[in-house]
């Protein structure tokens, strides 16, 4: 009976080791953003432009038209392309803004997004899911540049984030799959490449695609 366990644990620990190791490897092959820089001829990424696809599970930079490179990314356990309120763990579909930007103890780094943007507020209020105090105070926040209010049924704790201490494991997977309550999750190092060119009112776009 003891062997047999032993047997098992050891069958599994040699089967993730082996996964990790895959997905190392699968890493190890993916250009720096110098290298990527370097070959889409470009001195720097002074008009990012970031675009997310759900369903290749993939974030491409652009400065400005040109495309510069892809990261892998996961999004929330929800794969609904509808987001209807704070908690449903879908990520929204649309185009929103960097509105803020700060060190997560959790995430490593977080990159607020201005969800819900207007788009969303209108058709909340016309599902009646918030009311037309909650809908003017979501407005008066956005035109103003802020990060919309979290206190509405909508929420707002929507980003792009790293994966914080299990970094390592999340990273060296040959796979994806989605674990976020809603928001966009990559490596702690790419994040950190996005950081050194991401700025509050940069673009992201969310795609169904």
């Amino acid at each position: 009976m003891i062997k047999n366990i032993i047997y098992i644990a050891s069958s599994v620990i040699i089967f993730f080791a082996g996964v990790l190791i895959y997905g190392m490897f699968l890493n190890f092959r993916e250009p720096t953003l110098k290298e990527a820089l370097k070959k889409a001829d470009v001195a720097s990424v002074d008009r990012p432009i970031l675009v997310a696809h759900r369903k290749s599970y993939k974030l491409d930079l652009f400065n400005g038209d040109k495309f510069i490179k892809t990261y892998k990314i996961v999004f929330g356990r929800n794969n609904s392309p509808i987001k209807n309120h704070a908690g449903d763990l879908a990520t929204p579909i649309g185009v929103y803004k960097i509105c803020n930007i700060k060190k997560s103890k959790r995430y490593y780094r977080y990159f607020h997004l201005n969800y819900p943007n207007l788009t969303d507020a209108a058709e909340a209020l016309r599902k009646k899911i918030i009311s037309r105090k909650e809908y003017l105070l979501i407005v008066s926040k956005l035109k103003k540049g802020e990060c919309p209010p979290a206190n509405t049924p909508l929420g707002s704790y929507i980003g792009i984030h790293g994966t914080g201490k299990y970094n390592f494991i999340f990273k060296n997977l040959p796979f994806v799959f989605n674990w976020t309550n809603g928001s966009i999750a990559l490596s702690n190092e790419d994040i950190d490449e996005l950081s050194s060119i991401i700025k509050i009112g940069d673009t992201i776009i969310i795609k169904d695609d």
